[in-house]
């Protein structure tokens, strides 16, 4: 399992950030939120960010989506 950093873009405050430990950054937004999410979607049904490191290699983030471009 990974820790996760999980960041509510629908939040009025700057930094509203979550540290979640789950398997994929869609599970650990899923804890976080509570809320299924998806990879890509419309810009507006945009919620979070979601960052990790691995091991070795440069952080990762990747953006979630309340639905799907084609949901």
């Amino acid at each position: 399992m990974t820790e996760f950093r999980v960041i509510d873009v629908r939040s009025n405050v700057i930094e509203a950030e979550q540290k979640v430990v789950g398997s994929s950054p869609e599970d650990a937004a899923r804890q976080a939120l509570g809320i299924d999410v998806f990879r890509s979607g419309p810009r507006q049904h945009l919620v979070a960010r979601v960052y990790w490191q691995g091991f070795s290699g440069p952080p990762n983030m990747v953006r979630l989506y309340s639905s799907t471009l084609h949901g």
